[in-house]
């Protein structure tokens, strides 16, 4: 049996570890009870993040990003880390990275972004799409450019894909200007991240000017 792949096996891709420059605009969530979605696969029960980013010059490649990603819990034997359970981008290359370097279960979808600044003050409004049907939209408000740099780091696990390879991790870590933020997300109902309506916001930030090895 073959598998179909969402991204043309010949498209070229940088070596990893990738170094990225950017923005990300993220809440926290909690989902209160286990989620069956029409394909089969299971949301577990548990806290999650839902995030946009904008990877810009500066970066080996420059695109948008939407992802959703699971904290894994120690008693999973993983410690501190997450795996990536919903994610697309508008970039070939960053769709074939993903997925054969670390596993990342990456599609390609289309986005729109609205940012303005009023001194400190940042307010953005960001949308996904996938063929013409809305997957989540979401604005947020913050003065995270104001901010000191401080640095971060974070393990993603990452199951086996469809089309093999097996299970694989990154490290990803560096330094941004975060502060908490005001948001509101909308996840369309019938589609792919039609699963976090039922999920609770818990905290929102905005990392600004990032600078992360991620690999």
């Amino acid at each position: 049996m073959t598998t179909e792949l969402p991204y043309d096996d010949e498209v070229s891709y940088p070596d990893a570890p990738w170094q990225m420059v950017g923005s990300m605009w993220l809440s926290v969530f909690r989902l209160g009870h286990d989620v069956r979605l029409p394909d089969g696969a299971l949301r577990p029960r548990g806290v999650y993040g839902a995030a946009f980013v904008s990877y810009d010059e500066g970066s080996p490649l420059t695109y948008s990003e939407l992802l959703v990603a699971r904290a894994l819990a120690k008693d999973e034997g993983h410690g501190r880390k997450v795996t990536i359970t919903d994610i697309w981008v508008d970039s070939p290359a960053s769709v074939a990275g993903g997925r054969e370097l670390w596993a990342i279960p990456k599609g390609l979808c289309d986005f729109d972004l609205e940012t303005s600044h009023r001194g400190p003050l940042s307010s953005t409004e960001w949308s996904a799409s996938l063929k013409r049907r809305p997957i989540a939209s979401a604005s947020f408000t913050d003065v995270s450019r104001a901010a000191l740099r401080t640095p971060f780091k974070g393990t993603t696990r990452q199951p086996e894909l469809p089309e093999g390879g097996g299970e694989k991790g990154a490290v990803l870590k560096g330094t941004s200007k975060a502060l908490p933020a005001r948001a509101r997300w909308d996840f369309d109902t019938v589609g792919p991240l039609g699963f976090m309506r039922e999920a609770r916001q818990l905290a929102s930030f905005r990392m600004a000017d990032f600078r992360m090895s991620f690999g």
